[in-house]
C-alpha cells in the first residue's frame, strides 16, 4: 500500500510544471479577454449556438456561469445556453495538457464537443423558437458571477499569477486524490473489476461517464479525464461525460433561474445529449 502512496504522489509532482504553464496560459487568456466574450454572448442573437459553443471551448471557470446568468435575464436563448453547458469542459484540457502523450487528444475532444453544442443548441433553438422574448436592456450580471466565482479569483484584481498558483495547487490536490483513489481500488480489487464496474466495452458506459459528469464540480472532470488517460473509459465515454459537466455553472443556474421544474428540464435534457452523443460515437467506432 505505501508503493501506491508513493508512485502516486511522485507520478503527480511529475505533472505539476505542466498544469502551472497551462493554467498560467489560460488565466492571461481569460484576463484579456473574459469581458470580450461575455459581449460577444450578448450580442450573438440567431447565431447564439455557434457562438456559444465556440466560447465555452475556452477554458475558463466562470464562462459557464456567465451563460447561466445571461439565460436567467433572457438576454440569450435556450440554445444557445446549452451549447455553452455542452462544449464547457471545465478542467480537462488542463489535465490533458499536463499529460504531454494525451495533448494531442484536445482537438479530437474539442472538436466533437464543438460540433455537439452547435447541432444541439440550434435545434433546441427551432423547436422553441417561439417561446424566446430576450430583454435587449438588461443590468449587468457581474456582481453575482464574482459572488459565486470569488473562491478562484475570477476578477483578477490580483493579477494572474495568484490565480494560476491557486488553481494549479486546487487541481494537483484534485488529481492526487483521483488518482491514489483509482490505483488504491485497482489495487484491492484488480483492474478488470474496475472495467466491469464502469461496463467497459459496453455501449452502455457513457450512461455511467454522463452521471459523473452532472457533479457540480470540476473534480468529476478531472476523474473523467483521467479515468480516459489510464484507459478505462472510452473516448465515447469522456465525451458523454464532459458534455454534461459544466462546472458550478449548473448550480448557478438553479440558484438564478426561478423555474425549478425548467431547470430540471435543462439538466435532464443536457444528460439526454450528452450521453446519447457518447453512445452514437462509440457505435460509429471513433476511439
Amino acid at each position: 500500500m505505501l508503493d501506491v502512496i508513493i508512485d502516486t504522489l511522485i507520478d503527480s509532482l511529475k505533472l505539476l510544471p505542466f498544469l502551472f504553464i497551462s493554467y498560467l496560459l489560460i488565466e492571461f487568456i481569460e484576463h484579456k479577454s473574459s469581458k470580450s466574450l461575455e459581449k460577444i454572448l450578448k450580442n450573438s442573437g440567431k447565431f447564439g449556438p455557434v457562438i456559444g459553443s465556440i466560447l465555452g471551448l475556452v477554458p475558463q471557470c466562470g464562462f459557464s456561469v456567465t451563460a447561466a446568468n445571461l439565460y436567467a435575464g433572457r438576454v440569450i436563448t435556450l440554445g444557445t445556453l446549452i451549447a455553452v453547458f455542452l462544449s464547457t469542459s471545465d478542467e480537462a484540457i488542463p489535465v490533458l495538457l499536463s499529460h504531454p502523450d494525451s495533448a494531442p487528444q484536445i482537438f479530437k475532444l474539442l472538436a466533437f464537443k464543438l460540433l455537439i453544442g452547435i447541432l444541439a443548441g440550434i435545434i433546441i433553438d427551432f423547436i422553441f423558437r417561439k417561446k424566446h422574448n430576450l430583454k435587449k436592456d438588461i443590468e449587468e450580471v457581474h456582481e453575482h458571477m464574482h459572488n459565486m466565482c470569488s473562491h478562484c479569483d475570477c476578477n483578477h484584481d490580483h493579477g494572474i499569477l495568484r490565480p494560476t498558483l491557486k488553481h494549479t495547487i486546487n487541481i494537483f490536490i484534485f488529481i492526487f486524490i483521483v488518482a491514489f483513489i483509482l490505483n488504491t481500488v485497482i489495487y484491492f480489487i484488480g483492474q478488470e473489476k474496475l472495467s466491469t464496474l464502469l461496463m467497459s466495452g459496453t455501449i452502455f458506459q457513457p450512461l455511467i461517464a454522463g452521471l459523473i459528469g452532472l457533479i457540480p464540480n470540476c473534480a468529476s472532470s478531472v476523474l473523467l479525464t483521467e479515468l480516459y488517460i489510464a484507459g478505462n473509459i472510452s473516448f465515447a465515454s469522456v465525451i458523454a461525460g464532459l458534455c454534461t459537466g459544466a462546472g458550478i455553472g449548473m448550480v448557478v443556474l438553479f440558484k438564478v433561474n426561478h423555474d425549478f421544474k425548467q431547470n430540471l428540464k435543462i439538466l435532464g435534457t443536457i444528460y439526454a445529449i450528452g450521453s446519447i452523443s457518447g453512445i452514437i460515437i462509440g457505435l460509429i467506432g471513433i476511439v
